[in-house]
């Protein structure tokens, strides 16, 4: 019998600090109306002085394996998605490990807002093939102490908020239970990696990473191509969304839930208007979070289970589109 790899627990958690559209206008030419016009966002969250993302991730970690019924020592490996890490290197899975405890093996994957369902299918081949018996996903962002706040950078500092997002992923080969995770199909289009990006501190410039002249000309900060961004979205996300569904044999009626990732509440509604998805089968939670990249997934998540939306034996549909291109979607037994 196949071995079954089944999200077990869910966790998310967001920063005490609460930024509205209107705490912005004190920091850039804007306006509420304009922010929720192009993105649906009305707030975010952002860190107070000295918090850190492993502050983020172990909260977030720790509502996982409370949900799923395990301590931390239960857990084998840890995989966590951020395009923010803590520090150049190590990565920010090993801050996180030494506030868990043990010694399991750990590392970053930088897939940027496509990080949680790459680390989510990393994980699913772990279980699958028996390495592992349980892994931990974390997505773990700070955006907000690395945008340009600014009227000149407002069009991408506007989006961003610091949050965290966790899912244990558990091998199941019950005959009772269906939960698994089905099918996760994942792209990438390198050519598009200067349309959205952070150019610097960077080991391509010598002989520094990081110089005065490139601070002063703000390339330390993120550069998007928003029109670019959100063309390629709209197309690649229903794209990759039935392949998923295709892969795992089921019919996209049949799917209970469609969770997008939150970049852009435009976006989301865009693609769930060309497949013809119906408002009740989707939800959103960028109007209170902003876009929080790889925790932006498995933060919907946590917030459904917690409301008890979500059933054993439901499917639900994951799919995101972030830097690199990059782009993937799961499908998934609950």
């Amino acid at each position: 019998m196949s071995v079954r790899a089944r999200i077990s627990g869910t966790g998310m958690y967001v920063p005490d600090r609460v930024v509205t559209n209107d705490d912005l206008t004190q920091w850039m030419d804007t306006s509420d109306e304009w922010i929720r016009q192009r993105s649906g966002i009305e707030e975010r969250h952002w860190v107070e002085p000295g918090q850190v993302p492993s502050d983020l991730a172990e909260p977030a970690a720790r509502a996982a394996l409370d949900e799923a019924g395990l301590e931390a020592d239960q857990i084998d490996c840890i995989v966590l998605a951020t395009l923010s890490p803590e520090a150049d290197f190590p990565g920010t899975s090993f801050f996180l490990q030494e506030r868990l405890g043990g010694d399991v093996p750990c590392f970053d994957l930088r897939a940027q807002c496509s990080g949680f369902l790459f680390s989510l299918s990393v994980a699913r081949s772990f279980v699958k093939s028996g390495q592992y018996k349980r892994v931990l996903v974390v997505g773990c962002e700070i955006h907000s102490t690395g945008i340009d706040i600014s009227t000149e950078g407002r069009d991408v500092a506007v989006l961003f908020g610091d949050g965290a997002g966790a899912v244990v992923v558990e091998a199941d080969d019950g005959t009772d239970d269906r939960s698994d995770i089905l099918a996760v199909r994942m792209h990438a289009e390198g050519k598009y990696a200067k349309k959205l990006w952070i150019e610097a501190p960077g080991s391509g410039f010598q002989p520094t990473r990081i110089t005065p002249e490139l601070l002063e000309q703000k390339r330390h900060f993120p550069s998007m191509e928003g029109r670019q961004v959100f063309k390629h979205a709209v197309t690649r996300m229903p794209e990759v969304l039935m392949a998923s569904l295709d892969e795992a044999g089921v019919k996209k009626d049949d799917v209970d839930w469609f969770f997008f990732h939150q970049a852009n509440l435009r976006i989301n509604e865009y693609v769930a208007n060309a497949l013809e998805i119906p408002a009740n089968k989707t939800r959103n939670n960028i109007q209170r979070y902003g876009n929080c990249s790889a925790a932006s997934i498995p933060m919907l998540l946590a917030e459904a289970s917690r409301k008890g939306l979500l059933e054993r034996g439901q499917l639900v549909s994951l799919t995101g589109f972030g830097s690199g291109f990059s782009w993937a979607s799961a499908t998934v037994r609950w």
